[in-house]
């Protein structure tokens, strides 16, 4: 197990944690972190391997059941560690003419449509007493002002739809619970999976294992403030324009 270089200092000393894509490379280095640091860390996976609740992200019916898994349960820290890049057939695409519909719809359904049903169905599990984070992962390809180069379609078009589920959800979650703080999470290059084809130009000090960014991710969420509620941060903790 990974050791804890950082510990929590702004949750409850009871909190607790749920890690959506908890077996992936940044979903499971979060868990190994978290699990010296709450008091307990639930998981969620596709296949529902070592524990984990099963859960596809694409799937509402999906959704459905894990609520009714959760039945009576409360979640100071809830991060959605799940993405789609690449896979089988979909590539970023460097041109129109490389557009499909089916692989757009693809990336659409982790990224977006995903993350806009996790706040549907986990929002009410937020603990209501003290602080409480839902985070997603996000990119920093998915802001409009920083796209300097273009390309990567689908998927900084499905981030930049997260960004802006993430703002409405904060601005309506934000009625009704002044302590939660919705936000999305840009990692920087990590070596996992997500990253493998795409990294190779990325200088070293710049490519970060799956416990760095694991534990950066747990610094940003350490310091966020209800007001941070609704942005999205890089690693080092600071806000990524939209």
């Amino acid at each position: 197990m990974t050791e804890l270089i950082f510990k929590l200092t702004s949750f409850s000393s009871n909190a607790r944690a749920l890690i959506i894509g908890g077996s992936g490379g940044i979903g499971g280095a979060l868990r190994e972190q978290l699990s010296g640091a709450v008091a307990d860390c639930v998981i969620t996976s596709r296949s529902g391997a070592d524990g984990a609740l099963i859960l596809d992200v694409t799937q509402e019916d999906s959704w459905e059941h894990l609520v009714d898994e959760l039945s009576g349960q409360s979640f100071d820290i809830i991060v959605n560690a799940t993405g789609l890049l690449h896979g089988q057939d979909i590539s970023p695409e460097r041109r129109l003419t490389e557009l499909s519909m089916e692989k757009m719809q693809s990336v659409f359904a982790v990224n977006s449509f995903g993350v806009a049903l996790g706040y549907k169905y986990l929002l009410p599990f937020l603990a209501k007493q003290y602080k409480a984070v839902f985070a997603n992962l996000s990119a920093r390809v998915g802001s409009i002002s920083d796209n300097k180069i273009g390309g990567w379609y689908s998927y900084r078009a499905a981030k930049a739809a997260q960004n802006m589920i993430t703002k409405s959800a904060a601005i309506e979650w934000q009625r009704r619970h002044k302590n939660a703080i919705l936000v999305g999470l840009h990692p920087g290059t990590v070596s996992t999976d997500l990253s493998a084809p795409f990294r190779g130009s990325v200088a070293a000090d710049k490519l970060f294992t799956a416990e760095q960014s694991a534990e950066y991710l747990l610094r940003v969420m350490d310091a966020l403030q209800p007001e941070d509620s609704g942005y999205v941060f890089a690693w080092d903790g600071s806000r990524v324009e939209f």
